[in-house]
C-alpha cells in the first residue's frame, strides 16, 4: 500500500491550492482517507477526512468552511481542495488511510498507512 502527497507550494494569504492523495496498492473497500498536518514546532493535527463507503466527510474546526475532501475512485485519489488560506495554515501535509472502515480525526494511530507529506506554505 502505498499513498502518494502532492500538491504542495507555496501561496498568499487567501490563496487556494489543492493538494492530492494517489493510493495504490489498496484491495480494501471499506476504508477511510484523511489528511493531517502538522506545523514547525507543534503537534501533528487532523484536517479532514472521507469514506469510501458512503462518502463520509469530516472536517476540524479550523477546516470548515474552506477547505473540501473529495475522491475520484477512477483514479484512486483523494483531494483537499483549500481556500482562504491562512499562515496559521502552513504545515506539512499528510494523507493517511484507515483500512478497517471508518475514523474520524481523533487517534492518529488508528491510521495504518501514511504518505510522505507535502508541504505548504502560506505567506502573509
Amino acid at each position: 500500500v502505498q499513498l502518494q502527497a502532492s500538491g504542495g507550494g507555496l501561496v498568499q494569504t487567501g490563496g487556494s491550492l489543492r493538494l492530492s492523495c494517489a493510493v495504490s496498492g489498496f484491495t480494501f473497500s471499506d476504508y477511510t482517507i484523511a489528511w493531517f498536518r502538522q506545523a514547525p514546532g507543534l503537534e501533528r493535527e487532523g484536517v479532514s477526512c472521507i469514506s469510501s463507503r458512503d462518502g463520509t466527510t469530516f472536517y476540524s474546526d479550523s477546516a470548515a468552511g474552506r477547505f473540501t475532501i473529495s475522491s475520484d475512485h477512477s483514479r484512486n485519489t483523494v483531494y483537499l481542495q483549500m481556500h482562504n488560506l491562512k499562515p496559521e495554515d502552513t504545515a506539512v501535509y499528510y494523507c493517511a488511510a484507515e483500512v478497517t472502515g471508518w475514523s474520524d480525526l481523533e487517534d492518529e494511530n488508528e491510521y495504518d498507512y501514511w504518505g510522505q507529506g507535502t508541504l505548504v506554505t502560506v505567506s502573509s
